[in-house]
């Protein structure tokens, strides 16, 4: 016999001092009281009975005593949980992932897969050994302990109930090599999987993952396989007309039969399209809808099927997109005169424009805080402004990069085509008629380049950024071109955080890095259930993984004496197209071998001793109870 609680010393000594205090209380309770009665022939015929059943009181008071020493010893041996030693040899220690991705919220199995696959958890649950231990983890694009390794059934259904599915895929391969950590070293151990089985290969960027000596037990949950779902959503605005908008979507049918659906568009909650389509088994149909308006802020895409009725999988029946928010960019435009410049500025209805020549403009002209942009045109002060600013042929001290020679006919022999200030632009065969190399700092970035040098950097100053063009405008074709203004509105769209590389929705499952205005090391995130978390920020973005899709809300906390807190929002898909094939799988491979079935868990009476030792104290304190009031131990 093993004692798996208190140690059997631990237990002895308090049975010594419990059993003590009995004994006393016994011999307190056996103490007579003294009573004067007024005639002693009478009492003394009745003593003299009483002396021919003495030795009968004597054993009923000891039989009392005995019962409750039973009793007392009945109590203290539960507290130590003792076991049979083989017992404890053979017991197992059991790791359940519980697959909570995405596919899981499918209704094929009422009332979804998720509750079926709990409800198998619960059996296994309720046949577990008197031996057994077993660690439950929800298992999505992390995997999460929801407690300890342990025998408490009780404790282990309130786990299992705490599994909420989430809009992610499963990571299989980090709940394989965490259940695999936490089963090192461990008697008899084996991990139990519970899902659809759509879980891909069971390997990952560190190579394939090896379960050692772990037995692996696959419960499949799940049989239908109709699902339509949106695959593929994203929006923009135009850049010269930041009032209308593109949209691109695509929607897939992984169904095994024809499927009549509706797609609505909305934006703003208001129906911008309505769209009868069918699709074929396995189709995947990408939509485009171009030069669309009347959405401020928010594009919503629904999909449902003609007859009314309800796919599998209503989770990616439904994406989100916000469109980048617009506002007034204050520019002070510091130029001797060019009507190309000023012409190109007038495109954008947004833009709070600020003219003034350069004989005008000194050092103490207000930029900090006053104007999100300065615009340099032929002219640069001796001071560098406390703003974002675009010097174009910049002279002097007051460039923020070094002004080298003269370079003759330089043109763009070279161009960083994902930086934000040239998107969608077309520059490689752009005329110019003379310029300047530029001489980058360590930090900056050459956007553009001749063969003779740099002529136009981007970088930052001071906390600001800034764009240097080495040669004037006027002495180009740019000035005729598209580009032209484009540049300049994916320039300022830069310095205001616009720029045309805006995403318009994140996807669920990925750590998501969002800006945060403001010095601040945490803030509050109001997630599409309407809780709120609070997350961290590194280095002005706060770092954040979303596992469930629709509009979140991002406020940074207060800076005592700072500025009122900003709100960020954005949005989150699941856009997943293996999440969205609910096609359940037989079977699952781990490390070239299949995973067997569950066996060994029968539902009947727990194996724990210290439950019958329980249960035979009650029946013993029922037993004295009755003797008491019978008169038979008193």
């Amino acid at each position: 016999m093993i004692f798996a609680g208190l140690p059997f010393a631990t237990l002895a000594t308090i049975f010594g001092l419990a059993a003590a205090a009995v004994v006393a209380f016994y011999i307190l309770k056996l103490r007579r009281r003294v009573f004067a009665v007024p005639f002693a022939p009478l009492w003394q015929r009745i003593l003299r009975d009483k002396e021919a059943t003495s030795l009968f009181s004597k054993l009923k008071r000891l039989l009392s005593l005995l019962l409750q020493l039973a009793l007392l010893a009945m109590l203290v041996l539960a507290l130590g949980d003792p076991r049979a030693a083989a017992t404890l040899i053979k017991g197992r220690n059991l790791v359940v992932l519980v697959d909570a991705s995405a596919s899981m919220q499918a209704t094929d199995v009422g009332p979804s897969r998720l509750d079926s696959a709990k409800d198998e958890v619960k059996k296994m649950i309720r046949g577990l050994g008197g031996s057994d231990r077993m660690l439950i983890a929800q298992m999505d694009s992390s995997v999460t302990p929801l407690g300890p390794m342990s025998g408490d059934t009780s404790e282990l259904d309130r786990e299992i109930d705490a599994v909420r599915a989430t809009d992610t895929r499963a990571d299989f391969p980090r709940a394989l090599r965490f259940a695999t950590d936490a089963l090192r070293g461990a008697d008899n151990p084996e991990i139990v999987v519970v899902s659809d089985g759509a879980l891909g290969a069971a390997s990952d960027a560190q190579g394939a993952v090896h379960t050692g000596d772990a037995k692996l037990v696959f419960i499949p949950i799940g049989k239908g396989k109709k699902n339509v779902g949106i695959t593929q959503f994203s929006v923009r605005r135009y850049p010269l007309d930041k009032s209308r908008y593109e949209v691109m979507l695509e929607v897939m049918n992984t169904g095994p039969e024809p499927e009549d659906i509706e797609l609505s568009l909305l934006g703003d909650g208001q129906l911008v399209d309505l769209t009868k389509l069918k699709l074929q088994p396995g189709e995947r149909l990408p939509r485009f809808y171009p030069n669309l308006s009347g959405a401020s802020r928010t594009l919503e895409a629904k999909i449902k099927r003609v007859d009314g009725s309800h796919d599998d999988l209503p989770a990616d029946d439904h994406a989100f997109a916000l469109l980048p928010e617009r506002r007034r960019a204050k520019v002070l435009l510091v130029t001797p005169g060019d009507t190309y410049l000023e012409a190109a500025l007038l495109l954008d209805e947004y833009l709070d424009v600020t003219q003034v020549d350069a004989l005008h403009y000194t050092d103490k002209t207000p930029t900090g805080g006053s104007y999100d942009v300065v615009i340099f045109d032929n002219a640069t002060p001796e001071v560098m402004p406390r703003a974002n600013a675009l010097y174009i042929n910049p002279r002097g001290i007051g460039s923020p990069v070094k002004v080298g020679e003269e370079i003759a006919q330089p043109g763009f022999d070279k161009i960083d085509r994902k930086h934000p200030i040239v998107r969608f632009t077309a520059l490689d065969d752009v005329n110019i008629a003379r310029g300047h190399k530029l001489e980058p700092e360590p930090g900056d970035k050459v956007v553009g380049a001749s063969d003779a040098g740099p002529i136009l950097i981007a970088g930052q100053r001071g906390g600001f950024k800034f764009v240097a063009m080495g040669f004037d405008v006027r002495e180009s074709d740019l000035a005729l071109r598209v580009a032209w203004p484009l540049f300049l509105m994916d320039t300022i769209n830069w310095f205001t955080d616009e720029d045309a590389g805006y995403i318009s929705s994140f996807k669920t499952g990925d750590v998501w890095r969002i800006p945060v205005p403001g010095d601040v090391t945490r803030a509050s995130l109001k997630t599409p259930l309407g809780t709120t978390e609070i997350v961290p920020v590194r280095e002005g973005r706060a770092i954040v993984q979303g596992q469930h899709a629709g509009f979140y809300e991002l406020s940074p906390d207060v800076v005592p004496g700072g500025p009122p807190a900003q709100i960020t929002s954005f949005a989150a898909n699941l856009l997943d197209q293996d999440e969205s094939a609910i096609s359940p799988e037989p079977e699952i491979t781990v490390d070239g071998k299949s995973a067997g079935k569950l066996e060994g868990f029968h539902v009947g009476v727990r194996r724990e001793i210290w439950i019958y030792l329980l249960l035979a104290a009650a029946l013993l304190t029922a037993v004295e109870w009755a003797t008491y009031h019978r008169r038979i131990t008193v």
